[in-house]
């Protein structure tokens, strides 16, 4: 399966039904990262409580972004303990992809970010126009994932130009 989605579809395909039912790791990347808040059940949540819940199942977090998150975020992460050992996190200036990535078998790639905006979690209003795939396809989430893993690596962290802005990666250069 190979499809395209748009606007609110990536906030209910992806965000509300796929990632929620990840079981081994969970894999994401965005520019932006804001404080996005999701239904789960009868109520509004902070992202961050689906991917607490996610990581004390056992599913292995992973987030790759390009600045650091606002105060709201930081506040909200504070409120899960699971996060602060449980997700693994790198800081990148250079990334600008916007990814996620499902048990290896579900992948998303596209131009939102995560933030309520970008993935269509706010009224039609104040949200962005965007767009991307979804894929179950092993040959392109293959690529995606490649992709991912080569900067969770540190692949291109030695001929970096902008390693005085990545806190994460100054030990590698």
């Amino acid at each position: 399966m190979l499809d395209f989605i748009a606007d609110r579809a990536i906030y209910e395909s992806v965000i509300l039904e796929r990632i929620p039912s990840s079981t081994k790791f969970l894999w994401l990347a965005t520019s932006d990262l804001k404080d996005l808040f999701v239904h789960k059940d009868t109520k509004m949540v902070p992202f961050l409580e689906v991917l607490s819940d996610l990581i004390e199942n056992g599913v292995m977090v992973r987030l790759v972004h390009a600045k650091e998150p606002g105060p709201a975020f930081r506040t909200d992460f504070d409120r899960y303990p699971s996060l602060i050992g449980g997700l693994e996190r790198l800081l990148c200036p250079r990334v600008h992809f916007k990814t996620v990535v499902i048990d290896g078998v579900f992948a998303y790639s596209g131009s939102a970010n995560l933030t309520g905006a970008g993935m269509g979690a706010k009224s039609p209003l104040r949200r962005n126009f965007e767009n991307g795939i979804i894929t179950d396809e092993p040959d392109l989430i293959k690529k995606i994932m490649d992709q991912f893993d080569s900067v969770w690596m540190g692949q291109f962290c030695d001929r970096c130009a902008r390693t005085q802005f990545c806190p994460d990666r100054q030990d590698m250069v």
